[in-house]
């Protein structure tokens, strides 16, 4: 499609993409006020707007596949470096096949497969690249929660986001989510978001959950 009419679509993506993370954070960010009692303009500092490197890191990968998908992926299908990442995602990642089968069924592509092997691909780097920090982000967050007290600790938080992350695992990465999606579902921001955002913000939980769980152990 020419650029002037898809823009009305890759607003909406980019507005989700957003409307995610600050859902997040203003969640994390309401409890925090209430358990602390404080004033959210009285405890504010300008440095707080500034992202952590895991954050900078993901909202770039995020950009990245964002952009990959809407302009790159499109034009690029089966052609030389690009197959041969559909062909190594589809090896190591069992969601990949399953949404390969479910695209296949619907004769549908138009640069999907390599758009989800894209951005698996930064899942995978973002992942092995957060896990090697996580003994500082679990230092932090034991930080964070001696001077501002949450409702929930890091414990029950690393409990849900394990949950969570089993069943995204299950839903994405070994893929029993797509066969449950019908043909439509894969033209639309649904399934824009599965191929190009859902591999990230797995990683992401994972790395949380993760975090989390450090941080709940006794500090040696």
């Amino acid at each position: 499609m020419p650029l002037d009419s898809s823009l009305l679509g890759i607003g909406i993506c980019a507005l989700l993409f957003t409307a995610m993370g600050l859902l997040f954070v203003g969640g994390f960010g309401v409890s925090a006020a209430h358990v602390s009692g404080a004033p959210w303009a009285t405890r504010f500092r300008p440095h707080h707007l500034i992202p952590g490197f895991n954050e900078v890191v993901f909202l770039l990968f995020v950009a990245l596949s964002f952009l990959n998908q809407a302009f790159v992926a499109p034009t690029n299908i089966d052609r030389g470096s690009a197959g041969a990442l559909e062909n190594a995602i589809y090896f190591v990642v069992p969601g990949q096949r399953a949404l390969v089968t479910s695209l296949d069924a619907c004769t549908m592509d138009g640069g999907r497969v390599f758009a989800a092997s894209f951005a698996w691909l930064l899942a995978i780097i973002y992942l092995a690249s957060a896990a090697s920090r996580l003994k500082l982000q679990a230092g932090l967050i034991r930080l964070e929660a001696g001077d501002r007290p949450q409702a929930l600790g890091p414990t029950l938080r690393a409990f849900l986001f394990g949950i969570v992350a089993v069943v995204g695992i299950q839903f994405l990465f070994v893929g029993s989510a797509y066969p449950w999606l019908n043909c439509s579902a894969f033209a639309d921001v649904t399934g824009a978001l599965l191929i190009g955002l859902a591999p990230l913000m797995l990683a992401y939980l994972i790395v949380a959950a993760l975090a989390c769980l450090m941080a709940s152990a006794p500090e040696k």
